[in-house]
This record gives structure tokens, C-alpha cells and sequence, in this order.
């Protein structure tokens, strides 16, 4: 089944709300088999919302909508879907009830204009929201099928799995579209691309997606319309493959996060972290201490954003200051020593860079950052030159360092210290 979205709400178009509905809409229905074919936001007039729903049933036949169902004067959806489909307005005691009973367990009373929110299309089926006011219709007549769903997102959501999904389900035709996420960190994508050769053909009829940003490159794989063992199937064998490609740069799939795999890692070894960190200010550490359940890992760090600091606090040598300057290896290498030493752990990871968007040179760019990790008394650093904003070269230098700090730990074995 194909189905398109609209997403109605002048507030979208100004950019002052993101649209995060149509993203997991898209996900939630690809799963039960519903492909998202053309997804588009409107303005709160009725001739825009009017054109969009119109020309989506006439290219799909399907067209889910979110807002416009409030008790405001700029929410027009379920007046101009009305009129396409010739099914006048009706007062729904039901629904009115509904709304009564919410309002009455807030102590509150409803304005005049809530009663509009009990009006329903002549036809359509109520799909009564328990987390607002706002009830989901599904309308089906000639033009084809439309439901709305509220703007709000907790209210979609629910509505969603609970009214709409189920029903869909009951048309399905027991395939689905199912996707695996792969993530890589430390590689640009245009190299991770070289190193998947032409995976693309060998993988077929699976597809891959490139999804680069700040904290690496993710690989999106996905399932078309196949049946639920066979996409698992296709899906374990295709991830394997590109798993021993990247090599490296490899680290999880779906939605982990680097810094967990570092405490995990670090946990199992029975290793406790610390860090100290320059041009990331902060970052580092808070990457770690954002994961419940850090504190029995992560001891702590030190922003040694001035040399003095990294001086008093990291015992770094005043002389490699001089000689190298901050942002260079053996600096680096000192620091995470340092570190290691300060708070008498058995791994660091340090951080200094210039992110810009002033303080480069012919010999240090913009972006230029060391790392080091120091696992058992062993020390690594890498330099990287890192493209973007001031935000995002501090963003990646982040990430670079948990992934080095990764991959410290997955291959040094570190041994706790006593």
C-alpha cells in the first residue's frame, strides 16, 4: 500500500516548528508495509490544505494528514476534507461527551469553540483520543482513503499505533518494509564508499543509503515489500557483509551511542575513564555522563582550555608547550597521561584542537585536533582535520575521541589499577 502525508500547520512553513511527525509516521508505517511515497506541509488556508489533499488521492488513492483539527479559527483540515468528499459536518454526542468527561477531570470548563471539535464528517470513523481533544477521523468514500490524525505529537503517536496502524494492518498483505542501521565513525563518506566497493549490486534487492553528520556516517539498509523472515533474512546477511568492509570505522548498529559502548567496554574490564579536554570544553564528558548508570566509570575530567591549566592540573611540561605548541601531539599525549594519572585511573582520553572560527595557520588549520588515549599506560593519538562550523568541528572532535577511546579499550585490554 502507498500512502502520501501532509502536515498542515503555517508554523512548519516558518520554520519555527520542526516537523518530526512526518519522519516517524514514515518510519511507524513503513514497518507495517506502507510506503511513504510524497510527504508535503501546507499553510493553515483551506485552498492550500484543499489542493494538497486533493492531488495526493488522485496520485495514491491514500493520504494521512496531521493538524488543523484544533478548536481554532486556522484549523481548517477536517472542514475542507468535508467538502471533497461531500459529507457534511454532524454533531457527534459521543465525542462531545468525550471532551466533556477530559475537561471535567482538569476542573475545567470548555469554551464554546471546543464544540467544534465534536463535529464530524458524515461517514468517517472516530478514532477518539484519550491525551487530548482533538478525536482522529478515518474518511473513506470515491476519492479514496484520508485520515487525520492532531498535530500535536504525543497525541499523533498514540492515535497512530493504537487507532491507525491496526487498521491498516487488517489490509496488509504480509509484507513489510524494514530497515537495519549501521554506524561508522572516523571515516568521511566518500572513503566508506571505496571501501564497500559495489556493494549496492551484491546486496540487491536490498538498498543502501548514505546518512553522513556530525558523529559519522550511518548506513541505512532496507527491505522492500518482502515478508518478515525473508527481509531478516537478506538484512543480517547484507550487514555482515558491510560490517567486514568498513573494518574499523564500524561500531554498532541501530540507535547506540559511542559513548555507551565506551562505558560498556570500560565496565567489562572493570576500567574506570577520565578525560581532559581543550577545544571540546566540556563535550567529551558530557557524552559519557548523558548515559544513566556512567557514574560507576566515568570519575571525571578537567577543561584545560588554558595552557596554565594544563600545566597545574595535567602536569603537562611547560616545555612542549613551548616547542610544540597546544595543539600537537606529544601535548595531547601528555594530557591524557596526565589525566590517567590525576585521577588514578586506567584510561583517559584527551582533546586539544582550534574550532574556529580564528587561531589557524598554514601548519594548524581550522579544525586540526589531536586526540590521545592513554589504556593501561599505553598511549595513541591521531590527528584530524576536521571540516564544518565552530559547533560542528567541536561535535566530531567529540565523537572522534570516544572512538578512539573505543577502540583503545577493545584492543589494549586495559587492567585495573591495585
Amino acid at each position: 500500500m502507498n500512502i502520501e502525508l501532509v502536515t498542515i500547520g503555517t508554523e512548519l512553513l516558518l520554520g519555527f516548528t520542526v516537523d518530526t511527525n512526518g519522519a516517524e509516521i514514515a518510519r511507524t508505517l513503513a514497518e507495517q508495509g506502507v510506503q511513504v511515497t510524497r510527504r508535503v506541509s501546507v499553510a493553515d488556508r483551506p485552498e492550500e490544505i484543499r489542493n494538497a489533499v486533493a492531488e495526493a488521492l488522485e496520485r495514491t488513492g491514500a493520504v494521512l494528514t496531521t493538524g488543523g483539527l484544533g478548536p481554532t479559527r486556522d484549523d481548517m483540515t477536517k472542514k475542507v476534507v468535508a467538502e471533497l468528499y461531500d459529507a457534511p459536518l454532524e454533531f457527534d454526542q459521543t465525542v462531545w461527551d468525550n471532551l466533556l468527561e477530559r475537561f471535567a477531570r482538569l476542573q475545567r470548563h470548555p469554551p464554546a469553540s471546543n464544540r467544534t471539535q465534536a463535529e464530524v464528517p458524515r461517514g468517517a470513523v472516530v478514532l477518539r483520543n484519550r491525551w487530548g481533544t482533538a478525536p482522529g477521523l478515518w474518511l473513506e468514500g470515491r476519492p479514496g482513503l484520508v485520515i487525520m490524525l492532531p498535530g500535536v505529537p504525543q497525541e499523533m503517536r498514540k492515535l497512530l499505533q493504537l487507532e491507525v496502524i491496526p487498521r491498516l494492518a487488517a489490509r496488509a498483505s504480509g509484507s513489510i518494509i524494514q530497515s537495519r542501521l549501521l554506524r561508522t565513525s572516523g571515516i568521511p563518506e566518500s572513503a566508506l564508499a571505496e571501501r564497500l566497493g559495489e556493494v549496492e549490486t551484491e546486496i540487491a534487492p536490498l538498498t543502501l543509503a548514505y546518512l553522513p553528520g556530525y558523529e559519522g556516517v550511518d548506513l541505512r539498509l532496507t527491505a522492500w515489500e518482502l515478508q518478515p523472515d525473508e527481509a531478516d533474512r537478506w538484512l543480517a546477511a547484507a550487514a555482515d557483509l558491510i560490517r567486514r568492509r568498513a573494518g574499523d570505522p564500524f561500531y554498532g548498529e541501530g540507535d547506540v551511542d559511542l559513548a555507551a559502548l565506551v562505558l560498556d567496554t570500560a565496565r567489562a574490564q572493570g576500567v574506570r575513564v577520565a578525560v581532559a579536554e581543550s577545544c571540546t570544553g566540556g563535550l567529551l564528558g558530557g557524552r559519557m555522563t548523558e548515559i544513566p548508570g556512567s557514574s560507576d566509570v566515568f570519575v571525571g575530567g578537567v577543561i584545560a582550555y588554558d595552557n596554565a591549566v594544563k600545566v597545574e592540573a595535567l602536569g603537562v611540561p611547560p616545555d612542549l608547550l613551548s616547542e610544540h605548541g597546544a595543539v600537537s601531539e606529544p601535548v595531547a599525549q601528555a594530557m591524557a597521561l596526565g589525566a590517567a594519572e590525576r585521577f588514578a585511573v586506567e584510561a583517559a582520553v584527551s582533546v586539544t584542537g582550534i574550532a574556529g572560527p580564528g587561531g589557524g595557520s598554514e601548519q594548524k588549520p581550522v579544525g586540526t585536533v589531536w586526540i590521545a588515549c592513554s589504556v593501561g599506560g599505553a598511549v595513541r593519538a591521531r590527528r584530524s582535520l576536521f571540516p564544518g562550523s565552530r559547533h560542528e568541528i567541536r561535535a566530531r572532535a567529540a565523537q572522534a575521541a570516544l572512538h578512539l577511546l573505543y577502540q583503545c579499550l577493545s584492543e589494549g585490554r586495559a587492567h585495573p589499577a591495585g
